[in-house]
């Protein structure tokens, strides 16, 4: 079985320095060198995301991907999915209201267009990638190397867990804060205002051309369950024309329609392929 020390590095306290884990002994009944551990992460989250913790346990569940679960003690840790759950609720709120208040001109469509872009996986996953939270979340060794290539549903159901935990510990004007003030400007500076939704553009220039609406099918999936990467293929009038990857169906679908976008000259179906949409 491994020693605590080990278990302390490598579960709830891995972004701990581990120069500095060396130089404490711990024994696995000590529950007071665990709590001073706990401490620190506390300190290390709230100076990450500018707040103040009251239940850490909140934040160390937000921060829990469900590949890690099996790695600690069994019945005492929840992944973040119920916390992302509720989180996406808070965030959407959030911004919905901010848009609302402060575009009173825009149409309902332009603000949902708007929004959709804000709080979409991939927005999201860039601002939690600027806020370091890929150092902080925990995952299983093999899903790290997905969390280092990209990993935009880990990071953006992170960032949504922890809104919920800052709105179950604190309330909803200090997620709000949270949201305006840290999210809303990282999301302007990144400028992900802009249409990141392939299978719809892909879908607009493919009718605009008179053929059938693209379809996507499944062509292979790997990996463990909890860590499987799906291979997609994208069919315009029953010819693929481009395949994609991603850790969910979703993320390949899109891979695959931004492929079939950068081959439009393909897609048209003409003689040698030079005519553009």
């Amino acid at each position: 079985m491994k020693n605590f020390f080990d278990f302390i590095y490598t579960g709830l306290f891995r972004f701990t320095p581990k120069e500095k884990l060396s130089n404490i002994r711990l024994e696995a009944t000590n529950s007071n060198q665990f709590e001073i551990f706990r401490q620190e992460r506390k300190k290390i989250i709230e100076k990450t995301l500018d707040i103040q913790i009251k239940n850490i346990k909140l934040f160390e569940e937000a921060l829990i991907h469900r590949s890690y679960l099996h790695l600690l003690p069994k019945g005492e840790y929840n992944s973040n999915e119920r916390l992302e759950f509720l989180g996406d609720t808070v965030l959407s709120l959030v911004v919905s209201e901010y848009l609302f208040n402060n575009n009173p001109n825009l149409p309902e469509g332009e603000l949902t267009k708007i929004r959709s872009w804000l709080v979409n996986k991939h927005s999201l996953s860039v601002v939690a990638r600027k806020l370091e939270l890929d150092k902080l979340i925990l995952v299983s060794f093999s899903t790290a190397k997905t969390l280092e290539r990209s990993g935009e549903s880990i990071l953006s159901d992170a960032l949504e867990a922890l809104i919920a935990a800052i709105y179950l510990d604190s309330g909803l004007d200090v997620a709000k804060k949270f949201i305006l003030e840290k999210l809303i400007p990282l999301l302007q500076k990144e400028n992900v205002l802009q249409d990141k939704n392939y299978k719809s553009i892909l879908m607009e220039k493919v009718q605009a051309k008179g053929k059938m609406a693209p379809t996507y099918e499944v062509l292979e999936e790997y990996g463990p369950p909890h860590d499987k990467t799906f291979f997609v293929g994208v069919y315009v009038d029953n010819v693929q024309v481009a395949t994609g990857k991603g850790k969910s169906k979703k993320e390949a679908e899109q891979e695959a329609a931004k492929n079939a976008l950068s081959n439009l000259e393909f897609l048209n179906g003409e003689e040698n392929g030079k005519t553009n949409f």
